[in-house]
């Protein structure tokens, strides 16, 4: 199939551009060997052609306009590696841990500013551009199969576009007692930018490992990251996956995780959201073995005019599983909040036990939240609830704590800090919620009151 062949003259300027730059990342992959992707980047790209970029009609994009992402002319990411110096990624450690870290600076793989010293045998831990172009046989069962891009646009512009990334291969039985750290720096210039970043993880059967997915802004301007993982948990595997948003306010960010369970396998997904000028977070796990079990956990806290959209679709596609999925949102001054969960029974998944929960605080009149619990059962034995909550700090809260000697602005600030800290609780790794306990505070109006209660 030629490219050419699928830049059809009904297509709109911004698909027919984003088009052109498939040719150009599919003309680099044949220079470096990467010929065998052809296939799946092809598929990706008519799919992409074919479904254009998502409008409100859509009924998974009703509540959030990714126009601006469609009409501005993005230009590819430079590697910018000599950019950045060590000490100014050392406010986004986590202090106590000392495990691997790969740091990608626009999108590109920056070994200068990595560490993988310290991995246990048999564990891989590198680019994805260095495996794409030695490691087919590994790669090829897993990358691309699984993430939706059929009726996903962004997924299938990134597996279109995809150059780098991180590839973690676990072995069977091998536990990880450190988390591996993927940092994905973004260093804006004159122009706005974009970045594919793509990530495969294998966890084999029995294995125990965390993963932190993180993605920081050093300067101000406007850039674009679409990110799509892809996370298989291989049979009575523990994963525990952490996805960390905190660009900069010209950023625009897409995150899709899309997760595959085998029996009696754990996976918990921990997403984290504070930056961005538009940011939505997709989570998509499908519990394909029996017994498997799955966490959703999340906060987003947004003020000014930021847009942040959460977006679920949990698949039970296999008798006796469990999924918990907890989420809450803060929102001040005029930004707008989405929650869309949908829990998804197969007519095989009997003795389905899943809940889903949603509650959001809104600090400001103009503050907005759109909330959207879903329940899809085609089996007859099963046990499932959902309920979403909208509300404001209570007034009695306050009262209480203001008639034991604590301040209003205090009282505030420590019952939203409460509210949060129940998502950061079920965060199991200290140094990580240490450090986000400190951004929670930050964040907070008059948080500052709180460090010496």
């Amino acid at each position: 199939m030629a490219m050419a062949t699928i830049v059809m003259q009904d297509k709109t300027q911004a698909v027919t551009r984003w088009l052109g730059e498939c040719a150009r990342v599919e003309a680099a992959g044949r220079a470096d060997g990467q010929g065998w992707l052809l296939p799946l980047r092809h598929e990706a790209v008519d799919r992409f052609a074919a479904l254009g970029f998502p409008t409100v009609k859509d009924e998974d994009w009703r509540f959030t306009n990714v126009a601006p992402i469609a009409e501005i002319a993005f230009r590819p990411a430079d590697g910018g590696v000599a950019k950045v110096a060590a000490r100014a990624l050392e406010p986004f450690a986590f202090a106590g841990l000392t495990g691997p870290r790969l740091t990608f600076v626009n999108g590109r793989f920056a070994p200068g500013l990595s560490v993988l010293a310290g991995l246990p045998k048999g564990v891989r831990v590198q680019s994805l551009a260095e495996a794409l172009a030695s490691d087919r046989k590994a790669l090829e069962p897993h990358l691309g199969r699984y993430a939706d891009t059929s009726r996903d646009a962004f997924a299938a512009l990134n597996t279109a576009l995809m150059e780098d990334g991180a590839y973690v291969a676990i072995p069977r039985g091998v536990v990880l007692d450190q988390p591996i750290h993927l940092l994905y720096v973004s260093v804006p210039g004159g122009e706005p930018m974009a970045t594919h970043p793509r990530n495969l993880i294998l966890a084999g059967e029995e294995s125990q490992a965390t993963i932190v997915e993180d993605y920081v802004s050093l300067a101000d301007g406007v850039s674009f990251s679409n990110a799509v993982t892809e996370l298989v948990a291989g049979e009575g595997s523990v994963v525990s996956h952490y996805l960390i948003e905190r660009e900069s306010r010209d950023a625009y960010h897409v995150n899709t995780l899309r997760g595959q369970q085998g029996r009696a396998s754990n996976l918990a997904s921990h997403s984290f959201l504070m930056g961005g000028a538009l940011t939505r977070r997709n989570i998509h796990p499908v519990l394909d073995g029996e017994g498997g079990e799955c966490l959703i956990n999340g906060l987003f806290m947004a003020n000014g005019r930021q847009h942040m959209d959460n977006y679920m679709r949990v698949e039970h596609a296999s008798p006796r599983c469990a999924s918990r999925q907890f989420y809450k949102g803060i929102l001040d001054g005029q930004s707008r909040g989405v929650f869309h969960g949908r829990i998804v029974v197969h007519k095989d998944a009997q003795k389905t036990d899943a809940k889903q929960t949603n509650m959001n605080l809104l600090l400001s009149e103009d503050a907005q939240i759109d909330t959207k619990p879903q329940l899809e059962i085609y089996a007859d034995d099963v046990k499932c609830t959902h309920g979403a909550t909208v509300g404001q700090i209570d007034d009695d809260a306050i009262f209480y704590l203001r008639a034991r000697g604590i301040p209003e602005a205090s009282a505030r600030a420590l019952l939203l800090f409460a509210f949060a800290g129940e998502i950061l609780q079920r965060m199991k790794v200290e140094p990580i919620r240490r450090h986000l306990e400190g951004l929670v505070t930050r964040w907070v109006p008059q948080g500052n009151l709180l460090e010496g209660m």
